[in-house]
């Protein structure tokens, strides 16, 4: 049985290396497009209330989830040398996409079919993008509203 809690799960590299302004400051150096993805979801997830948990490949690092995070931070994991971003997303699948409302963003189709099957919802790259846009679209609007509804008091 699902609950109104939903999730956004994130392919992380997938989305980078779709993105080409993510992809240029990946060539610039890895740190600055994981940082940058992880502020725009991060954003993303405080004014759409949506959970984000984003996964990366972590090629010879163990795989983790940051220690004593914020809980109103983006989740970020990164695989082992023995695991790929895509066996941890698909693991998260099979495990709560029937519990929570769960959506994987990726262009990697066979993944795309894989969390499907496992309940989940899909979007692609643009898919993802254009959720963070319309997002910062409803964010810009409440500003707006708040600071006229400020200048009227």
């Amino acid at each position: 049985m699902a609950t109104d809690r939903t999730f956004l799960l994130v392919d992380g590299n997938n989305i980078i290396h779709a993105w080409p302004e993510l992809k240029d400051l990946h060539l610039r150096g890895k740190g600055l497009a994981h940082e940058r993805l992880k502020h725009l979801l991060g954003g993303y997830q405080d004014v759409s209330g949506e959970r984000v948990v984003l996964v990366f490949d972590g090629r010879n690092e163990r795989m983790e989830s940051q220690p004593n995070r914020d809980e109103h931070e983006v989740q970020v994991f990164y695989s082992d040398s023995s695991h790929t971003a895509d066996d941890i997303i698909e693991r998260l699948s099979a495990k709560y996409a029937k519990r929570y409302r769960l959506t994987v963003a990726t262009n990697d189709l066979a993944e795309q079919s894989m969390v499907h099957s496992l309940g989940a919802d899909v979007i692609s790259s643009d898919g993802l993008r254009l959720h963070l846009e319309n997002t910062a679209g409803v964010m810009d609007d409440w500003i707006n509203r708040y600071r006229r509804d400020s200048e009227i008091r």
